[in-house]
């Protein structure tokens, strides 16, 4: 009787782990990778052309978003274009709204930074929702960055531990690099709420200081930061830079710039010497080497991380080169800046336009 007793409830429990198993997290998993076929694209294609003064591209699952330093933030999709709304009015000079930067988790939240001038030469990154083509829900990420007609900075990214990271510039005014008081030539690292992160090196939003006016970022296959930056100009130019970025390091402007060093000051790792200007506009890492657009030199330039050796490509073929980012399908995107007052535009200026890297590897 008692074994017949045990038997029954070894049943009855087994009946009851089956009808009642045991309880999962639900979770939403993120949209599968697009896998790069990048065989029989053109080198070159020009996707877009007419844009005024194009600044930053995001892609979206069903087209892509430019900014125009001018104000408009553009919607593409299957060849068509719309101008979505933006919440604040934009003043001249190299300020207005330039970079743009989508949550890592966009598809769930849609959520759009947005660096811009806004009152005065005052720059903020504002935090959006973008939905049914309208901006709403605006949080201000962190406000009150100097601003002039020249050196705003402007680029943003997240890195892979969901911290965003916002460039910014001197401001003409160069001495605000080196105050870390002050939020100009700054390399800066928030929450993507714009809360400060308690392992950053001043108890405030500065990374990396001595900055003139960095307007690219990029991590590399081992997880390095690497910025590039405007060098000197006007009458003297030159000694544009990469760097690699540490935290809380000095990249010594304007103390030091091109090669000189200087006791707690950090020299570039490739400079573009005193008679040569690229004025770097963004960066991108690619199998082992960053790539970034000039505006001044007017190529795609590519620096080989190990070796240091720097290669042209395109020069003068399309003008200035603002940004270049990669698309989820594994091809380069460029965006010229002609129209900015400093080129020489012709009739399908500014351009988006489609570059497939393999050309790069032959």
């Amino acid at each position: 009787m008692v074994y017949k007793l045990i038997i029954a409830l070894v049943i009855i429990g087994g009946l009851g782990f089956y009808f009642y198993p045991e309880k999962k997290e639900i979770v939403i998993p993120e949209p599968e990778p697009v896998i790069e076929t990048t065989a029989a694209v053109p080198d070159v294609t020009v996707l877009e052309t007419g844009l005024n003064i194009p600044w930053d591209i995001a892609f979206v699952e069903d087209g892509y978003l430019i900014t125009e330093r001018t104000g408009n933030l553009l919607y593409f999709k299957n060849g068509e274009k719309t101008v979505i709304k933006l919440p604040h009015p934009i003043p001249k000079g190299e300020g207005g709204l330039l970079g743009m930067v989508l949550h890592p988790h966009f598809v769930h939240n849609n959520l759009i930074y947005l660096y811009m001038t806004t009152t005065g030469t005052l720059n903020t990154v504002f935090r959006y929702e973008l939905v049914n083509g309208e901006l709403i829900n605006e949080l201000a990420i962190i406000k009150d960055i100097p601003g002039a007609i020249y050196h705003d900075g402007g680029r943003m990214e997240f890195d892979i531990d969901e911290y965003l990271y916002i460039t910014t510039g001197d401001a003409t005014k160069a001495d605000i690099a080196q105050n870390l008081k002050s939020l100009g030539g700054k390399i800066l690292r928030l929450h993507d709420d714009g809360a400060i992160p308690v392992d950053n090196p001043f108890n405030n939003a500065v990374w990396s200081y001595g900055h003139r006016n960095p307007q690219g970022l990029a991590w590399d296959g081992e997880g390095n930061l690497w910025e590039t930056e405007h060098g000197r100009s006007g009458l003297v130019t030159g000694y544009d830079e990469v760097n690699k970025i540490e935290k809380g390091k000095n990249y010594g402007w304007p103390t030091i710039e091109g090669p000189a060093t200087k006791a707690g000051l950090v020299t570039p790792v490739l400079d573009s010497g005193p008679k040569d200007a690229w004025a770097p506009a963004s960066l991108l890492f690619y199998r082992g080497s960053l790539f970034f657009g000039g505006l001044k030199g007017e190529a795609l330039y590519q620096m080989n991380i190990e070796t240091k050796e720097l290669t042209e490509y395109f020069k003068n073929q399309f003008g200035r080169i603002r940004t270049i980012r990669k698309g989820p399908d594994g091809m380069f995107y460029i965006l010229t800046s002609n129209r900015d007052g400093r080129g020489k535009p012709v009739a399908e200026d500014d351009r988006l336009i489609r570059i497939n890297p393999d050309q790069f590897n032959k």
